[in-house]
């Protein structure tokens, strides 16, 4: 009599996403990823149109006086009159202006600085290096307010140029690490064996493998920028007369908003800084899951194995057709071959004992 095999069950192999589609929809699978450019979306859309959408003038002054939220007025108004959505919908434009062409021009000063001084190495990189270790300790906030005491207007702009002149070092430190790691790779040298040109190695073999740790820069660089702007907005350094969330947070504490029991004349401009300061960090999380295997959870392997109870998954190839295919099996024999007899198993006896004599 025969025992009759152990039931498996072998794992399919369907035809799976090609890696670059996989590539291309991994970083926007997770709710993380989504759920910030969402939010940074609505921002971006308010700074876009938001001049043409305000429902006042945000300088415009009226005889309703510190009044809470009502159907004229939905975030209330300040005490002189004026209508505190209308200012913060205004006031997005300069919050994002400043992050973005910050962000921009710092993550194009740490690319340039930091890839060439990780890949090139040498009397190069010990110049660039220093260059970064004194830009790394020059504060940025003390020396906008040092421009801004010379300066009559400090425009939105200027504070933008200040804030990535003095934020760039951090991202090269972290770029020339990653491209010391990438430039002695097979693939690097094999490019540089055949001939290829500095540029073209570093543009087709190096940046490609640093556009994640780029991205997550330049995340990071705007979210610095902006807390930078409405902090030197709040503390009066910037020109008070340009509309932001921290010139809205300026006049609500000038005011004494907080002891009149105004609440809505600082809470919305407080809650649009956490909603962007969120989305901006899901995003950067979002991109660390992207480039951290560890980390990925929604965006990892899109392969899921689903079990079955009293199954045990066997990775099992089919070698009688040729196709490499995996067969799933109930303790059947592969077709083309009979099951191996199991021969009985019969238990061993002792002989039997003499007898006493």
């Amino acid at each position: 009599m025969s025992i009759p095999a152990t039931e498996v069950a072998v794992l399919d192999t369907a035809p799976a996403p090609t890696p670059s589609k996989r590539a291309r929809l991994r970083f926007l699978r997770g709710g993380k990823t989504i759920t910030g450019i969402s939010i940074l979306g609505f921002f971006t859309l308010l700074a876009i149109i938001g001049p043409w959408i305000a429902p006042y003038d945000p300088d415009m002054m009226s005889d309703q006086l510190l009044q809470p939220p009502s159907g004229d007025h939905w975030f209330g108004t300040t005490q002189t009159g004026q209508d505190v959505l209308s200012q913060i919908v205004v006031g997005t434009r300069g919050v994002l202006l400043v992050g973005f062409v910050a962000g921009f021009f710092a993550t194009v000063l740490s690319v340039l600085i930091g890839v060439t001084s990780g890949f090139l190495g040498g009397v190069m990189d010990e110049i660039l290096s220093a260059l970064s270790n004194i830009f790394l300790v020059i504060p940025a906030l003390p020396l906008i307010i040092i421009i801004a005491s010379f300066v009559s207007d400090a425009g939105d702009l200027l504070i933008a140029a200040v804030i990535a002149f003095t934020s760039w070092a951090w991202g090269a430190r972290v770029l020339r690490a990653q491209t010391l790691s990438l430039r002695k790779r097979d693939y690097v040298e094999a490019a540089r064996a055949t001939g290829e040109p500095t540029w073209r190695i570093i543009g087709f073999e190096i940046m490609p493998n640093l556009t994640a740790v780029i991205a997550s820069g330049f995340v990071g660089t705007v979210i610095f920028a902006v807390l930078l702007e409405i902090t030197l907005a709040f503390i009066g350094v910037a020109d008070i007369s340009n509309w932001n969330w921290g010139t809205v947070l300026f006049w609500a504490q000038s005011n004494q908003a907080l002891a009149q029991g105004a609440w809505w004349w600082f809470v919305p401009a407080g809650l649009c800084i956490a909603l962007l300061g969120t989305a901006l960090a899901l995003i950067n999380f979002g991109i660390d899951e992207f480039v951290n295997p560890r980390l990925r959870t929604e965006t990892g392997s899109s392969r899921k194995i689903r079990m079955r109870v009293g199954f045990t998954p066997v990775a099992r190839t089919d070698r009688t057709n040729g196709t490499g295919g995996a067969a799933r099996t109930n303790g059947a024999a592969p077709p083309g071959r009979e099951p191996a007899a199991t021969p009985a198993r019969t238990p061993d006896r002792k002989p039997d004992k003499e007898p006493r004599s």
